[in-house]
C-alpha cells in the first residue's frame, strides 16, 4: 500500500529526513512514532503530497506521489492533527462540501455520505453546527471527511489528542472499525494508544528509522531483570558478562536491569554468577518490553548505534 524509498528532506541547514525507507502492506494498522523533531510531520506531508522530498520515491497503492500527486491523493484519506472544520457549517453541509471537493459523482453522493455518517455515528448530529459539537464529535466529523471518498489508505495525525477518556475509547473503537476497510497509518505521541490500536510500529529519531517491527516482536527482549533481598554490589560483575551491553540500577527495589546483546540469553549467565558469589537472589526474569521501554532504549545514548534490524531481537 505504501512504499517509501530513501527519502531525504532538508530545511536550510536542518536535515529533517535522512534517507528514510519503509513499506506498509494492505490492511495493516501502523503506528508512526518519534519525539518532537524526529521527522513524523515531514514524512506525513510527503506521503500526502503536500511536500516534495529532495530525494527518494513514494508510492501509494501503485501511484507515485511525486509524479502523480492528484492520483495518489485520491487514494488517501487524511485527518491532520487540527482537522480543517468550519464551525458555522452543519455536519451535513460540511460533508456535502467535501464530497464536491472530492468530485464524488452526483449519483453516488448520497450513498457515500450515508456510509461515512453511519460509520462515524453522526446520524443524529447532521443538522448541528460543527462549532456546537464536543471535541469527540468534531473528531468524528474529521474522520468522516477522511473516509468520505472510500480511500484505500487512512493517514491519521494525533487523532485522539485532547480527548477525555470516554471520547478516547469511542474514537479508538471507531478507528478499529475503519481498519476493516482501509490500511491505516497512525501518528501519535501517546504510546499506550499505539499499543491499543496498532499491529506494528515505525519509530523515527533525528530523521532516521530506528525501529520497524510488529509490536509482538518488539516485546521480545534479550534483556534481563534481577532483584535481590538486599542491596548487593553486583553491577560491575553483571556488566562484565560477555552477553551484557550495559547495566542499569533499579529505582524501586534492590536490583538491576541488564541490557543484553541481540540474540543472547542472560538469565542462565546471571544465575551462575549469583550462585558463584552467593548473592541473595529474589527474582530473575527476562524483561518483557512495552513500547515505552523500547522508545526509551532507543533514546538512550548507550544504544545510539544499535542497528534497526536488531531492535526487535
Amino acid at each position: 500500500m505504501i512504499s517509501v524509498k530513501h527519502i531525504k528532506k532538508r530545511y536550510a541547514s536542518f536535515e529533517a529526513l535522512k534517507g528514510l525507507s519503509f513499506d506498509i502492506q494492505d490492511g495493516e494498522i501502523v503506528g508512526l512514532l518519534g519525539p518532537n523533531g524526529a521527522g513524523k510531520t515531514t514524512t506525513i506531508k510527503i506521503l500526502t503530497g503536500f511536500l516534495q522530498p529532495d530525494e527518494g520515491e513514494v508510492v501509494v497503492n501503485g501511484q507515485n506521489v511525486i509524479d502523480q500527486t492528484a492520483k495518489a491523493q485520491a487514494e488517501i484519506g487524511y485527518l491532520p492533527e487540527n482537522a480543517p472544520l468550519y464551525p458555522e457549517l452543519s455536519v451535513q453541509d460540511y460533508l456535502e462540501m467535501i464530497a464536491d471537493i472530492r468530485e464524488i459523482p452526483a449519483k453516488d453522493k448520497k450513498t457515500y455520505l450515508r456510509d461515512a455518517v453511519t460509520a462515524t455515528a453522526l446520524t443524529d448530529r447532521l443538522n448541528t453546527p460543527i462549532g456546537q459539537l464536543s471535541k469527540g464529535y468534531r473528531q468524528r466529523v474529521g474522520l468522516a471527511q477522511a473516509i468520505l471518498h472510500k480511500p484505500k489508505l487512512l493517514i491519521l495525525d494525533e487523532p485522539t489528542v485532547g480527548l477525555d477518556p470516554t471520547q478516547l475509547l469511542e474514537i479508538r473503537s471507531l478507528i478499529k472499525h475503519l481498519s476493516e476497510r482501509a490500511t491505516i497509518l497512525f501518528s501519535s505521541h501517546i504510546l499506550p494508544e499505539v499499543e491499543a490500536l496498532c499491529d506494528r510500529a515505525i519509530i523515527l529519531m533525528n530523521g532516521s528509522l530506528r525501529a520497524d517491527a510488529r509490536l509482538s516482536d518488539l516485546a521480545n527482549s534479550a534483556n534481563a531483570v534481577v532483584t535481590f533481598e538486599r542491596e548487593t554490589e553486583a553491577r560491575d560483575k553483571l556488566a562484565g558478562l560477555e552477553s551484557a551491553q550495559y547495566v542499569e540500577m533499579l529505582t524501586t527495589e534492590p536490583g538491576y536491569r541488564v541490557i543484553g546483546k541481540p540474540g543472547s540469553d542472560l538469565c542462565p549467565q546471571i544465575f551462575r554468577l549469583a550462585k558463584e558469589h552467593n548473592w541473595p537472589l529474589r527474582e530473575l526474569r527476562h524483561e518483557v518490553r512495552t513500547l515505552e521501554t523500547v522508545f526509551n532504549d532507543l533514546a538512550n545514548s548507550h544504544v545510539e548505534e544499535v542497528p534497526v534490524e536488531e531492535v526487535s531481537a
